[in-house]
């Protein structure tokens, strides 16, 4: 409960935060229910919160536009201080910690990018009969979801060798060639 006038007026009522932040209420009573921040109580039972609350959540909206996972925010959060504003050294441990999952969702994103044209230029778009990266949806060995796109490669599912059946696989195999352009006739 509130006991002094000073304390009163550094507080925010939920509202107010929520104008700050722009979240709605119920998503400053949603993180306050996981202990991202917490709320003081009035003699009226009114919620009021420290202003250091709109980093907290300022971050925690950041944080999720970088794609970090709710358990990720509250992790990160946890580590700072409660009742007080945080300092610059606060949040450059908080940004070293995060920097490592940022580069490999960026490395996810940008193999991503690098295969999609490819997969989507072929136009089969059928990751279980695509000759060219899943021959045999042998990629579902690896489990769900786009194998390739999570960083999986195609020698992860290479079939195991058969002892002595190479050589006879390798001549009873067609050999491809590769059509040279003929040039049109005038």
């Amino acid at each position: 409960m509130l006991s002094t006038p000073a304390l009163a007026t550094s507080l925010l009522s939920i509202g107010e935060l929520a104008r700050r932040t722009g979240l709605s209420v119920s998503a400053i009573r949603f993180y306050e229910a996981r202990g991202l921040v917490t709320a003081i109580r009035t003699g009226g039972n009114q919620r009021r919160f420290p202003r250091a609350d709109i980093r907290r959540l300022s971050f925690a909206l950041i944080a999720q536009q970088l794609g970090l996972t709710l358990a990720e925010i509250e992790r990160e959060l946890a580590t700072l201080p409660k009742g007080r504003a945080p300092t610059r050294s606060d949040w450059q441990a908080i940004s070293t910690r995060i920097r490592g999952a940022l580069e490999a969702r960026l490395r996810m994103l940008e193999r991503t990018r690098e295969l999609l044209d490819g997969c989507i230029g072929c136009g089969c778009l059928s990751l279980d009969r695509c000759v060219l990266y899943n021959r045999g949806d042998k990629a579902a060995r690896g489990g769900a979801g786009p194998r390739y796109l999570l960083g999986d490669r195609a020698q992860d599912f290479a079939d195991p060798p058969v002892p002595g059946k190479a050589r006879q696989l390798a001549r009873a195999q067609p050999r491809l060639v590769t059509p040279r352009p003929v040039a049109p006739r005038r």
